[in-house]
This record gives C-alpha cells, structure tokens and sequence, in this order.
C-alpha cells in the first residue's frame, strides 16, 4: 500500500471509530437507499476529505437519469459512485450503466458502495469495454489499530487521489498478478537462469532452453495463467520490458571497445622507432 501522511491517517482513524457504529446501526434498522446516500455522502466529505460543496455532486447524467454521487477535483470527474442500500448485496452488474458512462467520457474509475462494503473498479477501454476489480474494502471489518486497514481507505481519499496512490496500487496488483508472474517464469532470461540451475544440479544431462519452457508450460504452471486476453497482455508486457532493458543495456554499453591487440594494430608501424629515438635524444 503506498504510504499515507499522518495527517490523513489520523483523521481516517478517528472517522473510522465513528462511522462503524453509524454503519452498524443503519444495517441493524435496514435504511432505504436515499439514506445510505447521506451517510455516503457524509463519509466522502469527513473520511475522504472532497469538500461537500464543491468536490461532489450527483449531476453527472447518465443515460437520461443521474449518477448517485461523484466526486469532482479541477472540475474533473474522478470517481462515478453507485450507491444500493446498505442491507444490498453489491454486484458487479449494478455498475453497468456507469461503466459505459465512464468508459465514454474516459473516466478511469467507478466505486460500487452500500457505505458499509466499497468496490473500487478500473476502466478497460477496449472492446468490449471492461471493469476490473481493483479492490474491495468492508469498512466495518476494518481495526482502527491496524496500519494496513488505514491504508486501504488512503485510496479513497482526495489526497491518495492527488498522489495517484490508486494509480500505484493498482500498477502493483497487476504486477504480482498469477498471469505476469506466470509470463515472466516462461520468458526467455528465467528459462536460461533454471536451465543453468539444472546443469548445475546435474551436470551430466544436456536440456535445452525449449525442453525447459515446454515443461514449464505443460506441467508446472496452470494453463488458464497462459491462456486468454489477460495472458496475452501480460506477455506483451513482459516482452516490452525486455526488449526495453536490452535496449537500455545497448545503450549503456555503447560500441564495442578495442581490445588491447585490436589497438596495437591500429598504432603506425613507425611508433616503437620513434619513441626509442626520443629516449636518447633526452640522454644525450
């Protein structure tokens, strides 16, 4: 989790201390969704930190009605926010209408909350157009005491958004994804590192970098890790960051240099006579 100023850590704990029971109490009494929308709205303004007044609005239209809430910094829109009731059970199926929204106005996030449970999903803007669950926090299960809970809320926050904290959480989730992980142990620097591993363990079998990966791929990593669009974009990300770092290494390297035969040769054939003349001109 990226790290969150004190300043905001202590305010999200002292909120978080009192908004549980607010939570708890509108979950016991079961309140309709217009009233979830107030404690949402009130969260987003005192844990959050977006000014009530000039950071969130419910004018954002969708589809000729109007989105629950959304929150607004530069007078761009950052989050489109669905709101269910609190008693709702949240599904991924509630944010399509903003999903398409969101992907026509190039809106990169949408949260799906009943203020207890909050869903955070990223916009794909492929065809067909995506949400990915980035991330789901149950503030009710969170402990006050624990840095990591606070941590999860920092995301939310007008502050996290300002430092793209959201931006780098989800960079890291999709770095320790199974199907990164999985493109990277069949790329071809990982291949040579277990296929010298091997010759190392025994050093009389000769396997080949293809053997290698052909076992890797059919024995030792789950086949749904390397198939399908998520498997394919991974791999063309592992790619790109290879050939990237083979570039930059090019680069660092730079021509190759001459070696110390390679320089003699490139000396005139005149130059041992001239310097043995210059040594005793100096004597004399």
């Amino acid at each position: 989790m990226p790290s969150t100023p004190a300043r905001v850590t202590n305010r999200l704990i002292s909120c978080l201390k009192q908004f549980q029971p607010v939570l708890e109490s509108a979950k016991t009494r079961d309140v309709n969704e217009s009233d979830t929308v107030i404690i949402v709205t009130d969260m987003l303004s005192e844990m959050f930190g977006y000014n009530k007044y000039s950071e969130l609005t419910s004018e954002v239209a969708i589809r000729g009605t109007y989105c629950d809430l959304a929150t607004k910094l530069d007078d761009e829109v950052q989050f489109l926010i669905e709101v269910k009731s609190i008693g709702s059970d949240l599904r991924d199926g509630h944010t399509r209408q903003a999903v398409d929204y969101a992907s026509t106005e190039g809106i990169d996030w949408v949260v799906l909350t009943n203020g207890a449970v909050w869903k955070i999903y990223k916009i794909g803007f492929g065809k067909p157009i995506e949400a990915e669950l980035v991330i789901e926090i149950d503030v009710l299960s969170l402990d006050p005491k624990s840095e990591e809970n606070v941590s999860s809320l920092f995301l939310l926050t007008k502050e996290g958004f300002r430092r793209s904290a959201l931006g780098e959480y989800d960079a890291q989730r999709e770095a320790l994804s199974r199907y990164c992980l999985a493109a990277l142990v069949v790329s071809e620097p990982v291949v040579n590192v277990i296929r010298k591993e091997l010759r190392r363990l025994s050093p009389d079998v000769r396997v080949s970098a293809d053997q290698v990966q052909a076992v890797l791929e059919r024995e030792v990593i789950k086949r749904d890790t390397l198939e399908g669009e998520k498997a394919t974009e991974a791999h063309r990300r592992v790619g790109r960051a290879l050939a990237k770092a083979a570039k930059a290494k090019t680069l660092q390297v730079g021509p190759e240099t001459p070696s110390s035969e390679q320089s003699a040769e490139a000396l005139p054939m005149s130059a041992p006579a001239e310097l043995a003349e210059k040594e005793a001109v100096a004597k004399v």
